[in-house]
Formats: structure tokens, sequence, C-alpha cells
């Protein structure tokens, strides 16, 4: 496997699905802003993306990926076991949806129990979150579909399946003024129409390695009992930023506008981090399981220290940017139509903490990643407990004299712990050992970092005027602006060897 290409593969539709969604949430910060209608959505929509994003952002594979891969030798068992996950996921999630639909005020509560105060919202909120939440069914399947393309290395169409929904959202979004209040309504329709496509979409190219048979006369052996009991904990472990950020907007919601600073936030630095953790945790999943059943000792920490090597290089720069610009980022990406300038100030003020966080979301799915390839789940779900328990005594103690920055602020401390902690179990067990092109590496992808956050500094003091709230162009001279900061950093990578042309041709 080319872990450069492949993930480059991944990344490719993963940033056109990311842009298609910066461009539906432009339109959504337009036609919405931060008022009560865009808190609704904002919840309505959370739960289920939340949900999509434990289960198709590496979450799945990490319980799925090693266990099928072991088998994939003998297409019989590869089968049987997939089918028996298969039909247990249809009758566990169509029984789970049903409860929720039937107990929906109660779930929205426990959500959003700031919104209790204001019964047109919850109400709202309630109805949204009925219409979005099948979403998660449909999701979870073409889920475990894609986890099934990624065991045979098929990376591309997994990574693009996630652009149907933001194509759909962008299509309703055009319609925004002739639909006025009832926006929220068909954009939330969209939202699980968009989960049946994904599922059809994905079922076509999964039926070569898999032909599913809907059997609930399923046999329940030792691989699928171990892969439940895999499930909960990687899902936990792996998804942990999603379930800090969930945390998060359950106690902003006691704050009016809170849930939306937090999400357009979360939005920017979301960019980075699928490709930085999320697309390099999947990528080298499947081949390293192979190494660890086949002991190749040298392989396993060859890959382990690339994909190291990769994540920060990727997200050590972007870390530095946000930090550098998070208001002209926000301002230039969001500010236009009914998202104000306060709402531009407080979305920044998050996405800065955030980004302090950015390295250790990477790592974070990169370390999982290290463990799951070994069937170890509950490590990481013992250290993700523990880090998300931290965050949710940090915002809640804090809260009430801080308001919502301290949720970016506990969120980005909780996950460096849970970074660290992973780490340091890995050193523990043996399980990884720095070689010494990873330390000269890092030492130079820090050195490239301070220079061009120097010269990205000077690009956004230099054009500050065009990138000011009031300014309509400015998105053009931000993104002209980064383009240039990256490059420069590339350029600066290669002179002092951070990166080389020869890493893109090397096989792991």
């Amino acid at each position: 496997m080319n872990l450069l290409k492949s993930t480059g593969t991944f990344s490719f539709f993963t940033i056109i699905s990311r842009l298609l969604g910066y461009l539906r949430d432009i339109l959504i910060a337009i036609f919405l802003g931060t008022g009560l209608l865009a808190d609704a959505f904002f919840v309505a929509f959370r739960i289920p993306n939340t949900f999509r994003r434990l289960f198709s952002e590496g979450t799945f594979n990490a319980a799925f990926v090693p266990s099928y891969s072991s088998l994939l030798n003998n297409k019989k068992k590869s089968q049987a076991f997939a089918n028996s996950i298969f039909n247990l996921l249809i009758l566990g999630l169509f029984f789970l949806v049903l409860l929720i639909e039937i107990l929906m005020p109660v779930f929205v509560f426990l959500i959003a129990p700031g919104f209790e105060g204001d019964p047109k919202k919850m109400e709202i909120a309630v109805t949204l979150t009925r219409i979005t939440f099948p979403f998660l069914l449909f999701i979870s399947l073409a889920s475990f579909f894609s986890a099934i393309l990624n065991s045979h290395n098929k990376f591309a169409v997994a990574s693009a399946a996630p652009i149907i929904l933001n194509i759909l959202l962008i299509s309703v979004l055009f319609l925004g003024k002739i639909l006025d209040d009832q926006l929220v309504y068909y954009l939330s329709y969209a939202v699980t129409i968009s989960g049946v496509l994904q599922l059809i979409f994905l079922y076509f190219y999964v039926k070569k390695y898999f032909s599913p048979i809907v059997n609930f006369s399923i046999k329940i052996d030792k691989k699928v009992k171990n892969f439940f009991k895999k499930l909960l904990p990687s899902i936990f472990s792996s998804g942990v930023t999603q379930i800090n950020i969930l945390v998060g907007t359950i106690i902003a919601s006691f704050q009016t506008s809170a849930v939306s600073y937090l999400y357009y936030a979360d939005r920017v630095y979301q960019i980075n981090l699928a490709i930085a953790g999320i697309a390099i945790g999947t990528v080298i999943l499947p081949q390293l399981s192979k190494y660890v059943q086949n002991q190749n000792k040298d392989k396993m920490n060859l890959i382990q220290n690339k994909a190291l090597e990769l994540s920060l290089f990727l997200s050590i720069p972007a870390a530095t940017a946000l930090l550098i610009a998070s208001e002209e980022i926000i301002s230039s990406l969001f500010g236009y139509g009914s998202f104000d300038e306060l709402s531009v100030k407080n979305s920044a003020k998050a996405l800065f903490y955030f980004a302090i966080g950015l390295p250790a979301f990477s790592l974070i799915k990169v370390f999982s990643a290290f463990f799951f390839a070994r069937h170890n789940t509950r490590l990481p779900f013992y250290i993700s407990l523990i880090s998300v328990l931290l965050n949710i005594f940090i915002s809640v103690i804090f809260f009430k004299q801080i308001g919502f920055i301290i949720l970016p602020i506990a969120t980005t401390i909780s996950s460096w712990l849970n970074a660290i902690c992973l780490f340091i179990f890995l050193k523990k067990d043996n399980l990884f050992k720095f070689n010494l092109v990873f330390i000269d590496r890092f030492i130079k992808i820090i050195v490239a970092s301070i220079l061009m956050g120097i010269f990205f500094n000077f690009l956004i003091n230099f054009f500050n005027e065009q990138l000011m709230y009031p300014e309509n162009f400015k998105a053009i001279y931000l993104i002209s602006t980064v383009i240039v900061g990256f490059t420069f950093y590339i350029f600066i990578a290669l002179l002092i060897k951070a990166f080389k042309k020869s890493d893109i041709n090397l096989n792991y």
C-alpha cells in the first residue's frame, strides 16, 4: 500500500465534501444566522451528523476491519461474518430509531436541556429531530458498506459518499428565500433522504465484494460476539472528539446562540481533521492489521512512524494558521447576511481554542488506530471515558462564570490528555517506537510551521482592510492568502527536507 497516495485519494473526495459542506454552511449562515431556527436545526442536525461521524469516520472500521480482514483468505467465512453483522445492525438500529422517535421530546431534552425554557424552540427541535433521526439507520448501514470497501483498500467510493448529503442540502438552500421559515423542515427531510441515497450508492460498489442477504435467523459465533464487544468501546474511543463536541452542544443549549457559535467553529477545523486524523487513521488500519497478524514488526513500526509524521505535517501548520487568523477566517467564510459581527467574534473565539486542540484531535485518531489494529479497543475506551468526564467536569464547573467559551477550552484540554495517555500506553506496552527519520522530520516540521506562521501573519496584516467584516469579497482574499501560505509551507518543507518528493512513491 502507498500511504500517501491512498491518503490522497481518501482526502481528495473528503475535501470536496468539506468544501461543499462549507458552501452549505455559508448558505445556512445567510438564511438562518444564529437565531432560534438555526439553534433548533443545528441540534436536529448535530444528532444524526454526530452518529454519521462516529460510524463513518473510522469508528466502525476500528471494530470491523481487523476482524473482517483476518477472514479475507476464506471467502465463505468472511461473507458469513459480514452478513451476520449486517442483519444484526438492521435489527438493532431499527428498534433504536423506533424507540427514540417515540420518546423524542425526552431525547431532545437530554441533548438540549437549555431549550426547555423556550417552548417554541423545543417544539421545533423535537419536530426537526424526528425528521432527521432515521438518517442514523441508513448512514450506519452505509458505513458498514464503507468498512467492507476499506478492508479491500478501496477508499475513494467510501470517502465520496458524504458528498450526496451536501449536494441535497445545498439544493434545498438555494430555495431559501422561497421556503422562508419552512426552510429548516425541508433541510431536515433532505438529511434523511441523503442517508437512503448514500446507502444505495455504496451498495452498487460493495456488491463486488459482499452480497448482503437479509435473514434474521442469525448465527452469533465467537467472531460476531467479539465484534460487538469491540464496537461500543471503539465508537467511544475513536469518536471521542465528536462525543466531546456533543457534550458541548448539550451545555451550550443553556446560552442563546451558543450552539450555533460552536457549530460554525467546528466546521472550520474539521476540514483539516478529516485529512490529518480521519483519513490517515482509516487508510492505515487495514494494512496495519495485516502486519500485526503476520507479526511483521519492522513494517508495523515503519507505517506507524510515517502515519504519525504525516498527521503532524498537516495538523501543526493548520493549527498555527487558525490561531493567527481565527476571526478573519470566520468572518470571510460565514460573515454575510444574518451572520452578524457578534456571531463572527464569538465563533472565532471558539475556533481559536479548538485550534489549540487540533493536533491532539488528529493524534487521537492515529494512535487509536495503532491499538485497533491489535484488536485492543478496551484501553482507548477507558482513556476516552476519562477524557469525556474531564470535559464535562471543566465545562459544568466554569460555564456559569465564563460562558460558552469554556466548552472548546474543555474539549481541547481533555483531548490533549487523551492523546498523551494513548502515547504513554503505546510506549509502555512497547507497541511503538520512534525511528530516526521521524525525529529528524518532526523537528523540521516545527521549523517549517513557525516560518509559515510568520509569513501567514504578515499576509493577514497586509490584507487587513480587505478581510474586514463589511467587505463583500473577503473570502477571495482569505482563500488566496491560505493558498500562498500553504505553498510557502510546502516550499520550506521541501527546502529543509521536512518532506521529500520520494515519499510520494514509497510503499508501506
